[in-house]
């Protein structure tokens, strides 16, 4: 008897996973290569998080360096021009009542305190005396806010961003320095525009005293588009030498909406990025919802760790940002390469521990390992295997002994059980074809005994019917009769419905003859002839033409059936009939019928097939067993449910079966097979 196969290679391993070996293996190496990577891997987890807040947290301090300088900016500049206002130089010059004087005095002041253009309102908003001088007598279309607290007596300092007519009405030249080209920018919100005309100015105002004027304002102002000597000083304060690491460099930028105006951030070959715009995502959190970004974001051609804030003008209105941030790519790769130092000595202490504690476990487990093997032979069929192992003194060779006198007590038992098993599969396979042969016996003696008592209540109904209506039929043609003798010559005005009368009283009995020929088959059977199926359904095909001719339905017909059957031609082509009108009704508009003949043999009788196959919407399943019961159908109306009864009826009682095929929506096949007419027939 050969050896049973092998186990799969999977299933060896798993057996080899479940041992006590590499349990006990698991339970030395489990700190070392689990529970120690998974606790590495939270704090890393851990130490990354940390690593990235301190980023974020730092670039938010700097952007409240940033901040304050710029505050620090405008508190100076309202400081130095609130001392202007309140000097005596200032007064002298106003009691001499020379606009030029003042105009020239005024020039000077500015040029020393490093302001844009500095100039002098009356109480009506009207310029007394500018500078630069260009726009000495102009007057101003409308006041701002800060000119406007001035003149009520108030001081104050606000960023305003100057449209491009305003700037060239205080000098041509700071119109033209506020001027900056749109540089395309990935990333950025879609925009038509070619250039940024407006100007971002820190604008003071303070209230003043001119003899003749009254109450007045002196009104001063500074334009940060381009001003490097601000951005940079931002950039120098916020991160000083040495406060980045090496590679990686710090920037700061104002914007004017999302442009920048002043930045230090570079292009290539040291251009400064101005007129590049921010990204789509920053416009919208700073300048779109009033947050400030604290986040990693693409700046102009890398990654930066970047804060931005809207800068907001006098007129509560978020009119700009301002930017710090440093290159994120040396922190990055700082972050990576204490990871992979990590990683390193992980893998470090891990080589070095494994293979000590994998040597001082070999020398326990060997014979374990060889019982297990063996154990696993044996599962797997092949009962001669044994461990091998010298029966020691030691519990594991004691037990490794007694191991393989079990193994050839299993051997000798098992040869035994394998000739009972043959011997008893024999017997239940010849028991098992007894049972199924009588079950296929008995569901076929159901299966008649159904059908047959489901004709014969419908041939008592019948025979009922018919008798019921055969006595009021006998009595009309009798009386029908009897009224013709008395009448004689008289009952020639009513010949014609006397004859109409005859008629349908045949009528009637023929129909009674029909409904008698389905109660009682055997009493009615018609003459036998051996006939050609191809011409009976040639013949059947001309009585349906009046319903084909209505439809749109092609025929098919697939003949090749060459043997000739034993059936009454009537009783075959009314068969057939039904066949082909359930068909056709079955396809209201278009489809094919499709009829086909062959031979074929059953249970070694030869004998033809004949199909009606129709492409309509089919039979659903739960209907399809009860197509042969009296009465069933499936027309939902006009179906009296007896032609398929009586079609197979009078198929069975010609020797041949009829069955049918269904799908809901792949059409009907119903086929019927009658047995060959012997050529002996006479």
């Amino acid at each position: 008897m050969p050896e049973p196969a092998a186990p799969p290679r999977w299933r060896e391993t798993l057996s080899r996973l479940r041992s006590v070996r590499v349990r006990l293996l698991a339970i030395a190496l489990l700190p070392t290569l689990l529970i120690l990577p998974a606790v590495l891997a939270v704090v890393v987890t851990w130490w990354t998080q940390q690593f990235d807040r301190l980023l974020i947290s730092k670039v938010n301090g700097d952007l409240t360096i940033a901040r304050q300088y710029l505050d620090r900016l405008m508190e100076r500049s309202d400081e130095t021009l609130h001392a202007l206002g309140d000097s005596v130089a200032f007064a002298r010059v106003a009691d001499r009542g020379d606009p030029d004087a003042m105009a020239a005095f005024l020039d000077q002041r500015r040029r020393a305190m490093g302001l844009d253009f500095l100039y002098v309102l009356d109480a009506q908003g009207r310029r007394i005396a500018a500078s630069p001088a260009a726009t000495a007598g102009e007057d101003a279309a409308d006041l701002w806010p800060v000119e406007r607290r001035a003149l009520n007596g108030r001081a104050s300092t606000e960023i305003d961003v100057f449209s491009a007519s305003q700037l060239a009405r205080l000098s041509p030249e700071l119109a033209t320095r506020a001027h900056i080209a749109l540089v395309p920018t990935p990333g950025a919100v879609p925009t038509d525009r070619a250039g940024e005309d407006r100007g971002m100015v820190v604008h003071s105002g303070t209230p003043v005293n001119v003899p003749g004027a009254g109450r007045a304002a002196l009104v001063g102002g500074l334009l940060l588009n381009q001003n490097l000597d601000f951005i940079d000083t931002i950039n120098d304060l916020v991160y000083r030498s040495g406060s980045l690491p090496e590679g990686s460099a710090g920037t700061a930028t104002l914007f004017v909406d999302d442009v920048r105006v002043s930045t230090n951030v570079r292009l290539f070959e040291g251009r400064r990025a101005l007129g590049t715009r921010v990204s789509k995502e920053v416009r919208e959190a700073v300048l779109g919802e009033g947050r400030v970004w604290l986040d990693r974001a693409f700046v102009v051609n890398d990654w930066y760790i970047s804060a931005y804030e809207p800068v907001v003008d006098s007129h509560g209105r978020r009119v700009g940002m301002l930017y710090v941030g440093f290159l994120e790519a040396p922190f990055l790769a700082l972050k990576r390469a204490s990871l992979a130092a990590v990683a390193v000595g992980f893998l470090l202490v891990a080589m070095v521990a494994t293979p000590v504690l994998l040597r001082w476990a070999a020398g326990i487990f060997r014979p374990l390992e060889a019982m297990n093997a063996t154990i696993a032979a044996v599962e797997g069929g092949a009962l001669s295997a044994r461990t091998g192992v010298a029966a020691t003194s030691d519990e594991i060779g004691r037990v490794a002994h007694h191991l393989d006198a079990m193994l050839d007590l299993l051997q000798q038992r098992d040869g035994e059980l394998r000739r009972w098993t043959q011997e008893l599969d024999r017997r239940v396979a010849e028991r098992t074809a007894e049972l199924q042969a009588a079950n296929a016996e008995l569901a076929a003696t159901q299966r008649q005994l159904v059908m047959s008592e489901k004709l014969a209540a419908i041939g008592e109904i019948t025979a009922g019917v018919a008798h019921e209506i055969n006595n009021p039929v006998a009595v009309i043609q009798g009386n029908l009769d009897v009224a013709r003798d008395v009448l004689g010559a008289a009952a020639g005005p009513v010949r014609t419905e006397f004859n109409l009368i005859d008629q349908q009283v045949h009528r009637i009995t023929i129909i009674v003859s029909k409904l008698l020929q389905f109660a009682r088959p055997a009493e009615f059977a018609g003459h036998l002839d051996p006939v050609a199926a191809g011409e009976v359904i040639g013949d059947t095909l001309v009585l349906v033409q009046h319903l084909l001719s209505r439809t749109e339905i092609t025929v098919t017909r697939e003949e090749t059936a060459t043997r000739l059957v034993l059936m009454n031609r009537v009783e075959m082509q009314q068969v057939l009939i039904n066949l082909m009108v359930n068909a056709i009704h079955a396809m209201p508009r278009v489809g094919t019928l499709t009829l086909r003949t062959r031979d074929e043999a059953r249970g070694g009788q030869a004998g033809i097939r004949i199909e009606v196959a129709d492409t309509g919407a089919g039979i659903p399943p739960e209907r399809i067993g009860r197509v042969f019961d009296p009465f069933f159908t499936t027309k939902p109306q006009g179906g009296t449910g007896l032609g398929l009864s009586i079609s197979y009826t009078l198929v069975e009682r010609a020797g041949g079966t009829m069955t049918v095929e269904s799908a809901p929506g792949a059409g009907t096949v119903f086929s019927f097979w009658l047995p060959e007419a012997r050529t002996d027939f006479s």
